[in-house]
């Protein structure tokens, strides 16, 4: 889904690196988020502090090693992600404790299509999206669903240590990410990219936009 942006990237002299999750993609096994934290320590490692870039789920990944090795890596981008450290209101808590048991009564033969509708606004966008879903069993995307919610820790002080770049679909209605990243640019002090005609996954309803604002982060 980074394939657009780490070509222009290449073709702009940076080196870019990208991989499967696990239980995602080529990559096999289950999902576990310590695994995955342990896998992007391991990649990082071979790398000359790098900017980390992670869209949804590997936004919170992405968060959660910044947290725990700033001094590792020089940057964070974060597309279409909640932030892993603002407070949980009752309401928040409730449901994310409704999601795992909604998405679990689903049909498995629709949770696909409405997992691509609710991800992606252009054609493309949903194309890829139900190609990628209806290769996942439901049980699969109901524990990655839950290892998200377990990487978010609130914690009001915490301000992220390296540069920052927020970015996220216009129309991207996920979760509170509408709402929460502008108020994580506020509390930050950043800048919030807002791309426009994307959804969910910007990266890939509107990749020239996302990879223009990468761009321009990395020049700075």
């Amino acid at each position: 889904m980074f394939t657009a942006q780490a070509i222009a990237l290449a073709e702009a002299g940076f080196h870019s690196v990208v991989y499967d999750l696990r239980g995602h993609g080529r990559s096999g096994g289950s999902f576990d988020a310590a695994a995955a934290l342990d896998d992007l320590a391991g990649i990082v490692s071979g790398l000359d502090r790098p900017v980390l870039v992670g869209q949804s789920l590997g936004g919170n990944l992405a968060q959660a090693f910044v947290a725990a090795h700033h001094s590792l890596v020089s940057g964070l981008v974060v597309i279409g992600s909640a932030h892993n450290a603002a407070p949980l209101s009752r309401v928040d808590r409730a449901l994310l404790a409704l999601a795992g048991p909604s998405l679990s009564v689903i049909p498995a033969s629709r949770l696909g299509r409405i997992m691509a509708d609710a991800s992606a606004v252009t054609p493309e966008g949903r194309r890829y999206a139900l190609e990628v879903f209806s290769r996942m069993p439901r049980s699969d995307f109901v524990r990655v669903f839950a290892a998200t919610a377990s990487l978010l820790s609130p914690d009001a002080g915490y301000r992220t240590p390296v540069p920052l770049l927020l970015m996220r679909g216009e129309h991207d209605r996920t979760g509170n990410i509408a709402s929460g990243m502008p108020r994580w640019a506020a509390i930050e002090g950043v800048e919030e990219v807002v791309v426009p005609g994307a959804g969910h996954i910007a990266n890939v309803d509107a990749p020239e936009a996302v990879t223009a604002a990468l761009l321009t982060f990395l020049a700075r």
